[in-house]
């Protein structure tokens, strides 16, 4: 068998590298949008327990210093009821300036505050 050439691997390996890099450089800049627009009040995030993403998410929103809030549908009751009016679709559910994110989803999030900043006359 023969293997391919080194100039492949060292390839390959600056493009996963760039694309790290690319992406670490657009969730910085998320952040500092969310962080920047965000007041506390603004995003809930109904969690699960053993939901992955949900422990994603709420590192990176710390990391960032997004505020927000966030209840576990097993542990209170008032969170699950809340979930399942939402329709209960998934984990981690957020609830963003009144509008539902199933999942974690950054640029829709950041959508959201950006439609409009709260009590802002123009």
């Amino acid at each position: 068998m023969k293997w391919p050439p080194l100039s492949l691997f060292v390839v390959v390996g600056l493009t996963a590298l760039a694309s790290w890099a690319w992406r670490s450089h657009v969730a910085a800049e998320d952040g500092q949008l969310l962080a920047q627009r965000a007041k506390p009040g603004d995003i809930r995030m109904i969690s699960s327990e053993t939901c992955g993403w949900c422990t994603v998410a709420r590192r990176w929103m710390t990391q960032q210093r997004v505020p927000f809030t966030e209840c576990f549908i097993e542990r209170d009751a008032q969170c699950l009821a809340d979930y399942q009016a939402l329709g209960g679709r998934g984990t981690p559910t957020l609830v963003v300036r009144g509008q539902t994110v199933t999942g974690f989803d950054r640029a829709r999030i950041i959508g959201i505050l950006e439609q409009a900043e709260p009590n802002r006359q123009r």
